[in-house]
């Protein structure tokens, strides 16, 4: 384990890594923004989600499985992976905050787990007693190695939370079976949903096991070979290897996963053909298969990336794991390249993309997020399929371990909400600050030095993509303007030392590539870190997908405390587009633009979007 007690990945020992992340019990939030989340996440979601894996008979399934409970094994054959992200949310929340009682919950459901596992390390509750024969005879479809993964990932987690063994010991006699059946000179195999490479390569992390980094490697590069180990085919990442692929294709999901075990594999190997594969897939998805939400996955078919600027908003799928795996995968590069590119999508993705997926009272969830609605889509409770809301759950249990990063005597500093860490840097010195800030709302951000001893160190303070430009002043002094990117600043650093950021919050007008067919004459509204859209409840007595916006609209931010948690919505002078004159027909020839009536529309940040009455929703309005 590694001295820096629970990161949320420890790149302490890898050989390429450029930058080392916090560990979750550096970094204190104490955001309004954030803090709610989590609250939300200790007090309700964990909770509520436990409830829905005893009651859907997900836990029960372990009993089952362990002699414990007769019956019928429960649900979709993958539902063991549900309890492991409610175990891996739960081990990041004990992290932050201590807790006696889910502790112990944690420890009973664990034992659950190992009772189910069998002499030979082998875990699956699904297939056991009449399904045993069946074990790794569809590894293509089953989900088998997938389960694992999140089982490894879970028990990692608790480890770096808990430093108890209990499940991590489980792991490793799970991963050391894997190692007898598919390692070096054993039966080639993956899983045709990817996972268990990036959880290999944290265990290996956890262990320092050699075999587990090795495994993952030849997990990693399974895929692609003639003839394929899934029938080459593009929605299993099979059609070529990984250090050959170029386009983010197939399941989205799995793709993203099949990414973070790259980039994993990456950071611990000197790999030129994975880094140069993983540039050309992230441009894939940045360039060109994403939404302006950061959100990936076009296609309800196959949960599926669509081709280059195929992004309807309507029909996006978009699954809330899909932005979950896009911020997992820009964590690891930012890591691996100190580069802040990756922090832009990371930040976006978190924002726009991830947020929507839980409602503001925790206990509702996404799984599809279009970006334009009539009202019908609303968040649920659980889901058969429940991939989502525990994913969202562990990715907002561990947010504190996203803030910040050390790399020899540099501090960065990638996310911003009022918080106080306490890292660990160059040959061990401590190294303590604060954030001051009111972000999203606003891009004024204090920097204060919390530690009493004199250190001569580097900050380097992220400046979003999206502001193009800040103003930085130390000590109160002369602000100098700096690009975005990570702004350096050296010097010997004492207590009471400040630095002030402060960002551009113009609302942005946003226009999207010409060959994104859905989105021409329309654009999207951005302030800051948000993107924004137009809901039915704030714009009464009009159609929503009628308002529109002009080349004078200027949008003002007005403060709404008491709306949605506290959210700055803006207001300004739009349009309204007549679509008289179609009554009773679907086509007529063609005339120039109608005429449009003034409207004054009120736009909120996507993410809270129908958190309160059904009604229609778009980000992307026309311009008249």
């Amino acid at each position: 384990m590694s001295s820096r007690k629970n990161p949320v990945i420890d790149l302490s020992h890898s050989r390429y890594a450029k930058l080392q992340p916090a560990a979750l019990s550096e970094v204190t939030l104490n955001d309004d923004f954030w803090q709610p989340r989590r609250v939300i996440n200790r007090d309700k979601t964990i909770p509520a989600q436990y409830t829905q894996c005893a009651t859907t008979g997900r836990i029960d399934n372990f009993r089952r499985a362990s002699g414990k409970m007769q019956g019928d094994f429960q649900g979709i054959f993958f539902n063991d992976s549900d309890v492991y992200k409610w175990a891996e949310a739960a081990s990041f929340s004990l992290a932050t905050d201590p807790d006696s009682e889910l502790d112990s919950l944690l420890d009973s459901v664990i034992q659950e787990i190992a009772d189910a596992q069998q002499p030979d390390g082998y875990l699956n509750s699904y297939f056991m007693f009449e399904r045993e024969k069946d074990r790794y005879s569809n590894l293509k479809d089953m989900h088998e190695l997938y389960c694992a993964g999140h089982l490894v990932q879970a028990a990692v987690a608790h480890h770096r939370a808990t430093g108890k063994t209990n499940f991590l010991s489980i792991a490793c006699k799970l991963c050391d079976h894997f190692y007898n059946v598919f390692g070096p000179g054993k039966r080639a195999g993956t899983c045709g949903h990817e996972e268990l490479e990036m959880a290999l390569v944290e265990l290996y992390r956890d262990t320092q096991n050699e075999n587990y980094l090795a495994l993952a490697e030849l997990m990693m590069d399974a895929r692609g070979k003639r003839p394929g180990i899934f029938q080459n085919s593009a929605y299993h990442q099979d059609h070529l290897p990984f250090t050959e692929q170029t386009d983010l294709v197939g399941h989205a999901v799995r793709h993203l996963y099949y990414c973070c075990g790259g980039a994993d594999v990456a950071l611990e190997k000197d790999s030129a053909g994975y880094v140069n594969a993983l540039e050309a897939l992230w441009k894939s998805l940045t360039k060109r298969r994403s939404y302006i939400t950061g959100g990936a996955g076009s296609r309800y078919e196959g949960e599926s990336f669509g081709k280059d600027y195929e992004l309807p908003n309507d029909r996006a799928y978009t699954e809330t794991c899909a932005a979950i795996a896009s911020v997992m995968w820009n964590f690891r590069m930012l890591h691996l390249t100190g580069e802040a590119r990756f922090a832009d999508v990371m930040e976006n993705t978190l924002y726009n993309a991830v947020l929507p997926g839980i409602s503001l009272d925790g206990v509702q969830y996404f799984y599809e997020n279009p970006l334009a609605d009539r009202g019908e889509h609303r968040r649920q409770e659980w889901f058969g399929c429940a991939c989502c809301p525990p994913n969202v759950a562990r990715l907002l249990a561990s947010l504190p371990g996203y803030f910040y990063s050390v790399a020899q005597d540099s501090v960065y500093i990638h996310l911003y909400a009022t918080s106080s860490a306490r890292l660990t840097v160059g040959n061990g010195t401590e190294f303590r600050l604060s954030q001051s800030a009111n972000y999203p709302w606003d891009g004024v951000i204090t920097l204060t030095i919390e530690q009493d001893t004199e250190v001569a160190i580097t900050l380097r303070s992220r400046i979003p993509g999206w502001a193009g430009s800040a103003k930085i002043a130390v000590n109160g002094g002369e602000a100098e303007t700096v690009p975005a990117g990570y702004a350096a600043l050296t010097r010997v650093w004492k207590a009471g030392d400040t630095v002030q950021i402060s960002l551009p919050m113009e609302v942005q007008i946003l226009e999207g590539h010409p060959q994104i067919l859905g989105n021409r004459g329309r654009a999207a509204i951005r302030r800051g870190a948000l993107i924004y859209c137009v809901e039915a409840v704030d714009n009464s007595g009009v159609d929503t997908w009628d308002i529109a916006l002009t080349s004078d609209t200027r949008l003002s931010p007005v403060l709404e405390p008491n709306l949605l948690n506290g959210i700055v919505v803006l207001k300004g002078e739009g349009a309204l587009l007549d679509s008289s004159g179609w009554e009773g027909r679907l086509y007529r020839a063609y005339t120039p633009s109608g005429e449009t009536t003034p409207y004054t529309l009120t736009a909120v940040p996507y993410y809270s979007w129908a958190n309160r009455e059904a009604g229609a929703m778009q980000v992307w309005l026309p311009m008249a």
